[in-house]
């Protein structure tokens, strides 16, 4: 299967989920080019090729200044307009674990105002350690994000330090909430389905209500990810470039696994393909 989706996925200074990532949209059929950062930020212009921006996993720039915060000025500083233009005319972007970070850093994300302000942020994780672990998630079926429609729940690992999410203000919590830009959550792994449900019932509280280790970080609201109002900016802090295939899970040996993270990026790139 190929498409004519061109993907430009970012590498350099860190980030260490780039070949994963260009591998998993290569099986959803996407045209995939690898382009270091350094080379997209001196040549802005080149975005203009691309159908999807993709910002991988890793460790940009060693996070010593906090995770994704460099890369996220960087890229804000230098890539601002091509970016916004990029957007604009339909273009897709996803940003994953550290891409996530850095997106959350640039103000892309919730951007709720529409000027790139800052209005959530990644923290340290409540259990203060690194947590690498599969996660169950659930996906909301009336978000307006195109990464995710049709999929109903999925696992996923995840492996970050900096990985709460926390909203700027009851203002921003109630934005997200009602304009559904929170498509997914982390949910109980034994339980009802109900317990991981989007938060529409409590919109004045965003403290989690799905218990460590199934929330594996404290996110407010058991948000996993955010999407803007496009629906066509995604981030999210499970990895679903490290699901390719049912061996990857853990429990591939003693039941069925159907439902791979190459569905969320498949998604995307028939969205794009479709426009």
């Amino acid at each position: 299967m190929s498409s004519s989706v061109r993907t430009c996925v970012i590498t350099g200074y860190g980030i260490n989920a780039d070949e994963e990532l260009a591998t998993a949209f290569r099986l959803v059929g996407a045209e995939v080019v690898r382009v270091h950062v350094g080379d997209l930020l001196r040549r802005p212009d080149e975005l203009e090729g691309f159908h999807i921006l993709a910002f991988p996993g890793g460790f940009s720039f060693g996070d010593h200044l906090g995770s994704g915060k460099v890369l996220a000025g960087m890229v804000r500083r230098h890539l601002r307009p091509q970016l916004a233009r990029f957007i604009e005319s339909g273009g897709l972007l996803i940003g994953i674990c550290n891409g996530f970070q850095v997106l959350i850093k640039m103000g892309i994300l919730p951007d709720l105002s529409g000027g790139w302000r800052p209005e959530a942020s990644l923290i340290h994780n409540d259990s203060g350690k690194f947590e690498d672990r599969w996660v169950h998630l659930r996906f909301d079926p009336d978000s307006p994000c195109v990464w995710t429609r049709g999929i109903d729940t999925m696992e996923l690992p995840v492996r970050h330090g900096e990985g709460k999410l926390v909203l700027a203000s009851a203002e921003v919590r109630r934005g997200v909430q009602s304009r559904r830009l929170d498509p997914v959550h982390y949910t109980p792994r034994h339980g009802s389905p109900r317990d991981g449900s989007p938060r529409r019932d409590v919109p004045q509280d965003d403290s989690p209500r799905v218990p460590y280790p199934d929330n594996p970080n404290g996110s407010a609201a058991d948000i996993a990810g955010l999407c803007d109002p496009t629906g066509r900016v995604f981030g999210l802090m499970p990895h679903p470039e490290a699901f390719l295939c049912p061996e990857n899970h853990p429990r591939w040996p003693r039941e069925r696994i159907d439902v791979l993270g190459l569905e969320i990026l498949r998604r995307g790139v028939s969205y794009a393909e479709s426009g």
